[in-house]
């Protein structure tokens, strides 16, 4: 939180911690309330890769490319992205406001014999600390968070020189409407009705530019699309519904 004068700032939506707490048991349920996270899972975790090496100058054929390396993932959930990043050698903080979540994350990596630092903490809380990283992964986060300026400021305050953040979240577009609400929600059942709100969700430019006031620059966009016949996600030019960005410092 950040206060200004009798004014409190904080980027947490009440309401949305309650409604991802309330889910928290199926954060590893591939067939639960999660599922499309899982099959998503390895798109991003592939462009993640990809990038993180070519910035670091990295061998995408290592198995711990990160060793040495500190990862923040910012609204962690139950881990799906802190597990196959600690995998990778990274030294990983998951942060999450929800308490729920992070204890569902703390116990699934302790039988998987991972160490990983979780907190229920803020991204403003974490900043206001002075933390620093290699690595900020925002991952479908910023359509979810109270005040996306504060947020985004944040997470860009905690990425060292020469660092990078991955983003990806969901463009407010009529499209974007059709599909990831009326379509995943109340036609396919893919997820809770209630998941998202159109408001709530994020341009490009919006993000570019919230970005760039946090002294980021934006390096790539890449859309993320969905096939039905296939059930598989793949990157695409089409940044109309779901979307990713790499920013660096």
């Amino acid at each position: 939180m950040i206060t200004t004068g009798q004014t409190t700032k904080t980027t947490v939506d009440t309401s949305e911690v309650a409604k991802f707490s309330a889910m928290a048991a199926e954060w590893w349920d591939p067939h639960g309330k999660f599922g499309v996270l899982h099959k998503f899972n390895p798109v991003r975790l592939a462009y993640i890769r990809q990038h993180f090496c070519r910035h670091f100058s990295l061998n995408e054929r290592d198995l711990r490319p990160l060793k040495g390396m500190r990862v923040l993932d910012i609204g962690c959930g139950g881990g799906l992205l802190c597990e196959p990043m600690s995998r990778m050698g990274a030294d990983v903080l998951g942060a999450d406001a929800s308490e729920k979540n992070i204890k569902t994350a703390m116990v699934h990596a302790r039988e998987h014999r991972l160490a990983i630092d979780y907190r229920a903490v803020t991204a403003e809380q974490l900043a206001d600390d002075g933390e620093q990283f290699d690595i900020v992964l925002n991952m479908e986060v910023v359509e979810h968070v109270a005040d996306v300026g504060l947020f985004m400021a944040s997470c860009a305050a905690m990425v060292r020189p020469g660092g990078m953040m991955f983003v990806a979240t969901l463009n407010r577009t009529m499209k974007a409407f059709a599909l990831a609400i009326v379509g995943a929600e109340y036609v396919l059942g893919w997820l809770p009705k209630g998941t998202h709100q159109w408001e709530k969700f994020v341009t490009p430019l919006e993000l570019e530019d919230a970005l760039a006031a946090g002294g980021m620059n934006v390096t790539e966009k890449s859309g993320v699309i969905y096939n039905p016949l296939t059930s598989v996600w793949s990157l695409s030019t089409d940044t109309d519904v779901n979307y990713m960005m790499v920013a660096i410092r």
